[in-house]
């Protein structure tokens, strides 16, 4: 059931797929559920059933070449920066369970008042200069705080948080029309890495009580991390959880200024703050697609995929599919969505970072409406990140109304 319709094109490139990819979606869960772009070398998978049981079969459907599209991220040196996210089992299993020994819940729980001290930090210098009128969003919180965070859980010093947060952002910046990893993201990446490398070492000559310092103390039976899969892990926090959680609360702010309707309960229920996080993550998840090879091969709409092929798995089109959600185009805060999200993926590569984001989304978006009673996004000077994988906003110009 592949398409030779030549006008049903999926180009993760094209800046129009960009700015609104749902009626791509629509088109391919209903003429293409499985698709073949010959020109651009993959497979995509769009129904909710279909790409839930292409993140649960982590045999045929393998990781090891990394999960995105982009040339120079892709290979079997994808791991030395996409961690256990570019692994297959054993080798996957042994580093995420060594690495889960530090990143725990627990410590994820013990960071809350300080992500609440680090947003409320961000929100006072935005609140400050909406008073004069329009603020980027995305600039003064959403793009700060993830990273913050980040930098704040490894145990980065705070006078070094603003350069580490700009070779983050350098990593993951790419200009219109470029498919593949520039110099400066290159350049970015490196100087991230030394970085890191510098810290890991001042850690192993006196632990503090930071993750760095608890994954250098990960021991299972003798088994220990090593410095390069410290760094890999850390590399992966920076790319994998502070970009999507960036999109995540911006998202979020977009679709509430859409609906007003949906909410106005927020404002005087904090409660449904989590509801409106997960109503995000379905509607326009930041983590689009990921790509995944086929190993030995994979039969599917009875079309035989070849080994080595590339897979690419569309969470964003399955939470739009209509046989797994009512009224899925619509923006519904309390919808019954429970185990049908799929933003943190499903089966043995679930996203580990899960729980941070929730609490980081939670944490920001609740700061955020116990101080406003009003926000309007000026939809007009909005910016789109252009991203092959991730979905979100690179400017988000809005003006605050006040308690």
């Amino acid at each position: 059931m592949t398409t030779p319709t030549s006008d049903l094109l999926l180009d993760p490139y094209d800046y129009d797929f960009h700015e609104d990819p749902y009626p791509y979606y629509k088109r391919l869960r209903d003429e293409a559920p499985l698709y073949h772009n010959a020109d651009l070398g993959f497979w995509a998978l769009s129904r909710h059933s279909d790409v839930l049981a292409g993140f649960r079969n982590s045999t045929t459907l393998s990781n090891k070449f990394g999960v995105s599209l982009d040339p120079a991220s892709r290979g079997p040196h994808a791991s030395k920066t996409m961690s256990f996210l570019a692994m297959d089992d054993p080798a996957h299993l042994r580093l995420r369970t060594l690495v889960s020994k530090g990143f725990t819940p627990r410590r994820i729980r013990e960071l809350e008042p300080r992500v609440t001290e680090i947003a409320t930090q961000h929100l006072d210098i935005m609140m400050e200069k909406a008073t004069g009128g329009t603020v980027d969003y995305v600039n003064e919180f959403a793009g700060k705080l993830p990273m913050d965070v980040i930098s704040e859980l490894m145990g980065v010093p705070v006078e070094d948080r603003d350069q580490v947060r700009a070779w983050a952002d350098g990593v993951m910046h790419r200009d219109e029309g470029v498919t593949d990893v520039p110099p400066a993201a290159i350049e970015a990446s490196l100087n991230l890495i030394v970085y890191y490398q510098e810290m890991v070492a001042e850690r192993r000559k006196k632990l503090t009580d930071d993750l760095t310092s608890a994954l250098l103390e990960a021991e299972i039976d003798g088994d220990r991390l090593t410095d390069d899969e410290i760094l890999g892990f850390m590399f992966l926090m920076v790319i994998a959880g502070n970009e999507t959680t960036t999109k995540l609360l911006a998202n979020a702010a977009f679709w509430g200024h859409k609906n007003p309707d949906q909410i106005a309960p927020v404002y005087t229920d904090l409660d449904r703050v989590p509801l409106w996080v997960e109503e995000t993550l379905r509607y326009d998840t930041s983590s689009q697609i990921l790509a995944r090879t086929v190993e030995g091969e994979l039969t599917l709409y009875d079309t035989t995929i070849p080994d080595g092929d590339v897979v690419l798995l569309l969470p964003g089109s399955a939470h739009r599919d209509e046989r797994a959600f009512e009224n899925p185009d619509d923006f519904i805060i309390g919808r019954e969505i429970g185990a049908k999200l799929q933003s943190f993926g499903s089966g043995a590569h679930f996203c580990l970072g899960a729980h941070l984001a929730r609490m980081e989304a939670r944490v920001a978006l609740t700061e955020m409406f116990k101080r406003i009673r009003g926000f309007e996004v000026d939809e007009a000077s909005a910016v789109r990140v252009h991203s092959s994988n991730v979905r979100g906003f690179a400017h988000l110009p809005m003006t605050l109304k006040f308690n």
